[in-house]
């Protein structure tokens, strides 16, 4: 489906927002876009070939300087009006555009696509079925698959939740068993309530990379009606030297990663704030997985200060709550990251390595 191809809808067809009560649509896909114009026609296309009226696409243009991106933004809206939007900002980063999306968002659930992966189509069509069973009494939170595109070594890698949640139906936190380290949920898998995002007061920083880290941890207490669709519905793609998940981009982005954990730490205290013991732990898991990052990316920089950098973000766990560096701190990998010298380093840094080949994550 292109833009030059694409089918003609029928003329007088109902508009949605007559037969359907608010929200307008089923769910929003917000694609936030910066300088994108190369790729962004791959990433809508995928989306638009469900070839469904009752979805919304919000392209999010962020300042884009270098291209036409909002230019092409605009053609796509043209050519389907009432399904996507083209949309302005100045630049604000990534954060900036999920919460534009966010704001302007008339659908039901919202989901962000990055302008650079895509959608599987049949997984997306699945998945559009699936919500609709829902939509007078909606899900907070819909978890899909999501799958690893290498583009160097055309290869890819479907990370997966079975065995650790129910599968085809609704379930709560007190039913889902034990992640494992491939499993955490990443913005790629998650589909969330439009309303209930609004409702947590989600505050992404400006500028800042590694925002999806709190789009999907903050959110996590207030889903009660949870589903998980056993789709390999997102495809994401890895490859690009500029990529932000890149290792050399992410060394030299520490202060951004510090950043996001210390927003993730100030979110909660865990102990306190979150009644389900099981995603009081998964929370735990996940925080602790941000604090490795922390420590071995400041490990692996070549700053001068990066010991600074690497005990000011454990100190500042411990000034937030006492109980919750302790319980990260006694972790396998949270003791791990206590170790210091050039010994300490060389384990964290193989451990760190072994991880990437065998989980293929950037």
């Amino acid at each position: 489906m292109t833009l030059i191809n694409r089918k003609n809808r029928e003329a007088g067809s109902p508009d949605q927002a007559q037969i359907q009560p608010l929200p307008e649509k089923l769910i929003t896909y917000a694609i936030p876009c910066y300088n994108s114009a190369e790729y962004m026609d791959h990433c809508i296309e995928s989306i638009l070939a469900c070839n469904c009226d009752d979805i919304e696409i919000i392209v999010v243009d962020d300042g884009s300087a270098k291209d036409n991106t909002f230019e092409k933004a605009q053609l796509w809206e043209t050519a389907y009006p009432g399904i996507v939007r083209a949309v302005h900002q100045e630049n604000g980063g990534h954060g900036a555009a999920v919460m534009k999306g966010l704001e302007e968002a008339r659908g039901l659930y919202y989901k962000v696509v990055d302008s650079d992966d895509w959608l599987d189509n049949g997984s997306n069509c699945h998945m559009l079925a699936k919500l609709r069973e829902y939509q007078e009494e909606p899900l907070d939170l819909m978890v899909v698959n999501y799958v690893y595109e290498h583009t160097t070594t055309n290869t890819q890698e479907p990370m997966r939740y079975r065995h650790v949640l129910p599968v085809d139906r609704l379930f709560s936190w007190d039913e889902v068993g034990r992640f494992n380290p491939s499993q955490y949920i990443l913005m790629h898998s998650v589909v969330y309530r439009t309303e209930m995002l609004r409702a947590v007061d989600l505050n992404l920083p400006r500028h800042t990379f590694y925002v999806d880290n709190i789009f999907v941890y903050k959110p996590l207490p207030f889903c009660n009606r949870i589903y998980y669709l056993d789709v390999d519905l997102y495809r994401y793609f890895i490859g690009r030297e500029d990529q932000s998940v890149n290792e050399q981009v992410m060394v030299g982005r520490i202060e951004q990663q510090l950043r996001i954990t210390r927003e993730m730490i100030d979110a909660y205290h865990l102990e306190r704030d979150v009644k389900s013991r099981k995603l009081r732990s998964y929370m735990y898991s996940y925080l602790t997985m941000m604090m490795a990052i922390c420590t071995v990316f400041s490990m692996m920089s070549e700053r001068e200060d990066k010991e600074l950098l690497r005990e000011g973000i454990w100190r500042y766990l411990e000034e937030h709550d006492a109980k919750m560096y302790r319980r990260v701190k006694r972790s396998a990998l949270g003791a791990a990251m206590q170790l210091h010298g050039k010994a300490g380093d060389r384990i964290l840094l193989g451990g760190y390595h072994l991880a990437q080949r065998i989980f293929k994550f950037n």
